[in-house]
């Protein structure tokens, strides 16, 4: 029996853009049904009793987007931010940040700030938005702590180092994601999550992003139910049953 509370879900919502240029609408109408979309999908994995849903909002690369489609995918984050707060603390979810914080707007910024320090002693669930985050990025950033932190004379125990290393990361405090789910129909990961979804199940659905909902959420954990995760080990008769 899976504990949905001890879940880590993991989502790349892709497909906003192809979905608006298929109905002949502009690609930030795609964007404004993909937020619509995370409101769904939120409320679905609150209902489901998911310990953690991490969202792939903005990426380190989605900077070289158009910069009227860079400019329309951060005030749609500021707007639902502002929007569903208050949703968030009635449901006791808590919001974290996993991302770089420098280079977003101020506003954005100051925003995002709030509402994690408003829902920080929530604990229903956890809602992460990963905005101006890549994997290789953070690998790189921890790589620099681990560097600085054997230039100042830090002992590091080699049968500890991988331990060690994640301590240094910006999701250190992340749990390991269990199940990731790509929209959209493409099968990679796009830089995301790298560490933590080591050992991921994998689910892929041709379904555009705007169109997800409960249903295929509930899709992919009946999916991931089904599956035995090995961790590279012979599965034990109880793990095969």
């Amino acid at each position: 029996m899976i504990d949905a509370k001890k879940l880590h879900v993991a989502i790349i919502m892709d497909g906003n853009g192809r979905w608006a240029q298929e109905r002949g609408l502009p690609r930030l109408e795609g964007h404004f049904a993909g937020a619509r979309a995370v409101e769904r999908t939120v409320e679905a994995a609150v209902e489901a009793g998911l310990g953690t849903l991490t969202l792939y909002a903005f990426s380190t690369e989605n900077w070289r987007r158009p910069a009227n489609e860079v400019s329309g995918l951060l005030k749609l984050l500021r707007f639902f931010l502002y929007r569903k707060r208050a949703k968030m603390i009635r449901n006791g979810v808590r919001l974290r940040w996993l991302g770089r914080r420098d280079r977003v707007p101020p506003a954005l910024r100051r925003l995002f700030e709030e509402v994690e320090h408003e829902t920080a002693g929530l604990d229903r669930m956890t809602l992460v938005l990963a905005v101006d985050y890549g994997g290789r990025w953070e690998m790189a950033q921890a790589a620099l702590r681990m560097a600085e932190r054997l230039q100042n004379g830090a002992k590091e125990n080699k049968e500890d180092i991988e331990k060690t290393f994640g301590a240094c990361l910006e999701s250190a405090w992340l749990p390991e994601v269990d199940l990731l789910i790509r929209t959209s129909g493409e099968q990679r990961v796009s830089n995301f999550l790298p560490w933590h979804a080591s050992y991921a199940e994998l689910y892929f659905t041709p379904t555009f992003w705007p169109e997800f909902d409960g249903n295929h959420l509930q899709a992919a954990l009946a999916a991931f139910k089904s599956r035995t995760r090995r961790y590279g080990c012979v599965p034990t008769a109880k793990q095969s049953s």
